[in-house]
C-alpha cells in the first residue's frame, strides 16, 4: 500500500531547527553588541567634541576657563546657545552619554550626569585651596577664573570627560569606587574624555584613573607637572 505524502515537519526536525537558531544567534549576539557599543562610543565623542568646542567659544570669549560652580551653565547657554531652564538639560542631548546605564537603586529625584568637568586636577580628593585643574582660584569673595595662559599645555590638559560616578567633577578616582554606580561598562574599559585644545581621546580605565607615570598624570594637571606627592 502506498503511503499518503506528509506535510510538516516531525517533533525532531523542528527541535533540530530551533537548536541551529539558537546557535546563530548565540554567534551572532556578541557582534551585535560589539557594534551597538561602538555605535554609542562614537556618539559620546560627538557629544564631548560639541562641549570642548562649547568650552573654547567661553574662553574665547573671556580668556579664562570656566569655574566648577558655573561651567555647565557657561556651556549650555553661552557655548551651545541653549535657553536658560530648568537644570534638567544635563541629562538630555550632547550632556547624555548613549551608553550611560545607572545603578537603579540612585533615587530618580537625583540629576544623573554623564561627563563632569576637571576642576580638582590630580588630587583623587578634591581641595578648594590647592585644586591642579579648572576648579578656579579661591578667595576671599568666592572663586576666580583659571586665566587661559595658566593651562601650560592645553593639548595635553583633560577638561571634560566620562563622570562614572554621575557627578559633575572629572576626578582622579580608584577604578574600584566606581562599581556602585554601574558605570564601568559604557565603553568597554575606556572612557572618553575631550583636552583644552577640544580634541578627543579614549583612554583605558587603568590609565586614566590608577596609572602613576608622568604621561598619565601630566594631562590632569594645568601646570603639567604630575605632583606624584599629592596622590593618597
Amino acid at each position: 500500500m502506498k503511503t499518503k505524502n506528509r506535510a510538516g515537519f516531525s517533533l525532531i526536525e523542528l527541535l533540530a531547527v530551533i537548536a541551529v537558531i539558537g546557535i546563530l544567534v548565540a554567534l551572532l549576539l556578541p557582534a551585535i553588541s560589539l557594534v551597538k557599543s561602538k555605535a554609542q562610543q562614537i556618539s559620546c565623542v560627538s557629544n564631548l567634541r560639541q562641549l570642548g568646542l562649547a568650552l573654547q567659544g567661553c574662553v574665547a570669549d573671556d580668556q579664562a576657563y570656566p569655574t566648577s560652580a558655573t561651567w555647565s551653565d557657561r556651556l549650555q547657554h553661552e557655548g551651545l546657545g541653549g535657553s536658560k531652564g530648568p537644570i534638567r538639560y544635563l541629562e538630555k542631548g550632547v550632556w547624555r552619554c548613549p551608553g550611560a546605564h545607572f545603578n537603579r537603586s540612585i533615587p530618580s529625584s537625583e540629576i544623573l550626569l554623564s561627563y563632569g568637568y576637571n576642576t580638582y586636577g590630580v588630587l583623587s580628593v578634591g581641595n578648594p585651596t590647592n585644586g591642579l585643574g579648572l576648579l578656579g582660584h579661591q578667595g576671599p569673595k568666592g572663586k576666580t577664573p583659571i586665566r587661559e595662559s595658566e593651562v601650560v599645555n592645553p593639548a595635553d590638559m583633560m577638561a571634560i570627560g566620562d563622570a562614572f560616578d554621575t557627578s559633575l567633577d572629572f576626578m582622579r578616582e580608584p577604578i574600584k569606587d566606581f562599581s556602585k554606580y554601574n558605570t564601568l561598562a559604557r565603553h568597554r574599559g575606556k572612557a572618553n574624555v575631550v583636552f583644552c585644545d577640544d580634541h578627543v581621546e579614549s583612554p583605558t580605565l587603568k590609565f586614566l584613573f590608577e596609572d602613576t607615570s608622568d604621561a598619565a598624570l601630566v594631562r590632569w594637571n594645568r601646570d603639567h607637572q604630575p605632583h606624584r606627592d599629592v596622590l593618597n
